[in-house]
């Protein structure tokens, strides 16, 4: 998948993938509706930085969580 361009798609794509790599339980937190296209790139740095990475530390999934709220529609 082409995650180069700003899509609807992509963002979609990414938050199954981010759900998937963290394990999210409550996975209904985090829809890709809650997310802007405006905030394309930072959600895009934070998921190449999850996919790379082959575990978490407790406090880093803390800090990703927060940030990815902190990124959601009010």
């Amino acid at each position: 998948m082409d995650l180069t361009s700003t899509s609807r798609e992509n963002i979609e794509f990414m938050i199954e993938e981010i759900k998937g790599k963290l394990q999210i339980v409550n996975a209904g937190a985090l829809k890709a509706q809650s997310f802007d296209t405006d905030q394309y790139e930072d959600l895009h740095e934070i998921y190449e930085m999850i996919m790379s990475k082959s575990s978490f530390s407790v406090s880093e999934l803390d800090a990703i969580i927060s940030e990815l709220g902190k990124m959601r529609k009010k």
